[in-house]
């Protein structure tokens, strides 16, 4: 209650707050703007809240299932972005140097990354347009068909090359409405985009979930979902709703779980007056990859099935596509897993270098206790950060198992029970919280003299 009072009593942060919700109304708005051309409900059957184009489709707020002008959302830049860091693991120099110039480096770093940003969408655009094209023979308004073929032409293309435009321009919208949400609201203006997007599109889930045990009242949906009966309905969807709440405290309670290792500073004086400041420590956290293993695992296991959707092959070779690359079936399951477990350690030392922050360490006259400076150090950190990476990558494996388990039990997929939406959500609260503390403890500091 008294943090209440101390937001409400602070203007600025009255005012970021208020800037971040018109963003977030901006955003909603823009996600019901159908793009031109397009039939969008012909895209209906294509989404479930679970699987690659599930998650997509959360991240853009449903933007996607509507084909909106911002369909793409601000997905083109958070690829663009890991690309780039990817990039600066001594691949192109030049960006590692960047890197290492402070402010002036990270401006060009940001540059680089907003105009592969924009690159990528266009690709994305075209690509995605002509998938849903082939896949949905009605995608498009009929008159648009019969433009696009007037007098036994095929300008097919500069009907992909228009709707491409305009994605394109919407992402780029996307990108500055989350640089004007860092410069003039609250948290990091990509990460809350990704957050309001998925809030946006919970009130669905939960809908669908009540429709679905629960006697439809209106008689609309009594076609598609089957009367599930009164008690055994209103039982199930609250076991669905305690299970949600269940991971919701699960996952927080591991965002927070960090590894300290001790360090202490050889040049510090160890007297009472500076007693407690020649002590501290590094946190390394339990999930330091974030949801990324989840959202690489399931783009490479969903890559090979849209690859092969547009090549003729026999029923028994795409039968085995389907168990392989599938992760409803077993052994696509087992891929999915594997995948999962080698890219949160592989993104968790992009993200930490032990080589980098032994070197640091050295560098600022500080140790760990027990263990020589350098190699050592590097070393140890190393084997700390292995261990607890382990945990972090089974903490995502049940993470991103529990949806698939749980859409079999439950026998639908409208339960997005865990997963990254929780993942996202949990992660980026967590960090807006901290700076909501830090904003108004800002004004209540009153200084070195009183």
């Amino acid at each position: 209650m008294e943090k209440l009072k101390k937001i409400f009593k602070n203007k600025d942060l009255l005012k970021k707050i208020g800037f971040t919700l018109l963003a977030f109304l901006i955003f909603k708005l823009l996600t019901l703007v159908t793009m031109p051309l397009i039939n969008a409900t012909m895209l209906s059957n294509l989404f479930e809240n679970t699987g690659f184009l599930g998650i997509v489709n959360s991240i853009s707020g449903n933007a996607l299932r509507n084909y909106s002008i911002i369909a793409l959302g601000i997905s083109p830049y958070i690829t663009a972005s890991i690309i780039v860091q990817m990039l600066q693991m001594d691949i192109i120099p030049v960006l590692k140097e960047w890197s290492l110039e402070g402010e002036t480096g990270r401006q060009k770093i940001s540059r680089v990354t907003r105009y592969i940003a924009i690159g990528l969408a266009f690709v994305q655009a075209l690509a995605m347009t002509f998938a849903f094209h082939d896949s949905q023979a009605q995608l498009f308004q009929t008159f648009v068909s019969d433009w696009a073929t007037l007098g036994g032409r095929n300008l097919w293309f500069l009907v992909y090359f228009y709707i491409a435009v305009v994605l394109t321009a919407g992402t780029a919208f996307m990108i500055w409405l989350a640089d004007q949400i860092t410069l003039k609201g609250i948290g990091n203006g990509s990460s809350m985009l990704i957050v309001g997007g998925i809030i946006m599109s919970f009130p669905g889930t939960i809908t669908s979930l009540a429709q679905y045990y629960i006697s439809d009242p209106t008689g609309a949906l009594a076609t598609t979902y089957a009367n599930q009966g009164a008690l055994s309905g209103y039982i199930l969807f609250g076991v669905c709703m305690l299970m949600f709440i269940s991971v919701l405290i699960g996952v927080t309670y591991m965002q927070v779980a960090t590894r300290k290792i001790p360090i202490q500073y050889a040049n510090r004086p160890a007297s009472a007056k500076f007693k407690g400041k020649s002590e501290s420590n590094i946190p390394l956290r339990v999930n330091t990859s974030g949801v990324i293993p989840v959202i690489f695992a399931s783009i490479i296991l969903s890559l090979p099935s849209t690859v092969f959707s547009y090549i003729s092959i026999g029923a028994g070779a795409s039968n085995w596509l389907t168990q392989i690359f599938t992760y409803t079936q077993p052994i696509g399951f087992a891929i999915y897993i594997l995948l999962v477990f080698i890219f949160t350690f592989f993104y968790t030392f992009i993200i930490i270098k032990p080589e980098q922050m032994a070197e640091n360490l050295q560098k600022q006259n500080a140790y760990i206790p027990g263990v020589r400076p350098g190699y050592e150090t590097e070393t140890y950190i190393t084997k700390t950060l292995f261990r607890i990476t382990v945990i972090g990558a089974f903490y995502l494996i049940v993470i991103a198992s529990l949806p698939i388990i749980t859409s079999m039990v439950l026998g639908h997929s409208y339960a997005q029970i865990g997963g990254t939406s929780l993942l996202i959500i949990v992660g980026v609260a967590l960090e807006t919280a901290k700076q909501i503390e830090t904003d108004t403890q800002e004004k209540t500091y009153t200084g070195f003299m009183r």
